[in-house]
């Protein structure tokens, strides 16, 4: 993977990563359609350049995460990421499989965003916009709904949204709240693939993830330009996201699901 090609990646990554459309989907059809071989540092590249984009939230919202005063807010996010930290890393090697399906991969594509069209429907009278109206069992439940984008193609962001709807959560609320909910997850997600991980066991090459990164210079500036674009990408994104969703809802990206999705499926089923 050449630096153009990490770049195009990064912001993919960046764009995505807080939209409720799949950053993982949308990386890995930019991959397969630039010609990428799928290799174990491209895998480890996409799970690892969420680091950048998990910066983001956290310049965007320093006083809440640097409120040492208000450790409510830590407590939240600790249990909320329990049920993410237990299902994903029980579940790794399935995830992981299913990560080179692209057929199946832009089927729950479609599938979301079809769940998208009618999700303001359902949720219509939110009494809380504060994430200091979040209680503990509420940041729980909404911790289980994220772990619905263990599936790729669902979006970590759209099912934690969701789930924050479903709390009674106003829209802005719940797309804070998981914006500040992909902090511990994300950070939990890049140090596991990075440091605990062991990549390509069935290759007769295994390898951490700092390995392959350090392997050569290349590696290294991939990493790190990567990560750079997706911090810069993100930080634009996550307020422009919240503007387009308080005025028009879920729908427009539930259209934009189901027509990439449709497209998708057409492309890898007829021409790949």
């Amino acid at each position: 993977m050449d630096l153009i090609k990490a770049i195009i990646i990064a912001i993919i990554e960046g764009l995505t990563e807080y939209l409720p459309i799949s950053s993982t989907a949308h990386m890995g059809f930019a991959a397969n359609i630039m010609g990428l071989q799928e290799d174990e540092f491209l895998k480890m590249f996409q799970v690892s350049i969420q680091f950048g984009a998990i910066l983001s939230v956290v310049v965007a919202y320093w006083k809440k995460f640097f409120d040492l005063k208000n450790l409510q807010f830590y407590y939240k996010l600790a249990f909320a990421v329990v049920p993410a930290l237990v299902l994903g890393y029980l579940f790794d090697d399935k995830i992981e499989a299913v990560l080179g399906n692209q057929i199946a991969i832009s089927s729950v594509l479609v599938l979301g965003g079809v769940v998208l069209l009618f999700a303001d429907k359902w949720f219509k009278n939110p009494v809380i916009d504060d994430e200091k109206g979040i209680t503990v069992r509420k940041a729980i439940t909404i911790g289980f709904w994220q772990c619905l984008a263990m599936m790729p193609g669902t979006s970590r962001s759209a099912a934690s949204i969701i789930g924050g709807m479903s709390q009674g959560l106003t829209r802005k609320a719940a797309a804070e709240f998981s914006f500040f909910l992909a902090v511990p997850t994300m950070l939990a997600v890049t140090v596991y693939s990075v440091f605990l991980k062991t990549w390509g066991k069935e290759t007769g090459n295994p390898q951490k993830g700092y390995e392959m990164i350090m392997a050569s210079q290349d590696h290294i500036m991939v990493f790190v330009i990567g990560n750079i674009v997706a911090f810069i990408v993100a930080l634009i994104a996550i307020k422009a996201f919240i503007g387009v969703l308080n005025k028009y809802g879920f729908r427009p990206w539930g259209w934009y699901r189901i027509f990439v999705g449709i497209a998708l499926l057409i492309y890898f089923y007829f021409f790949k």
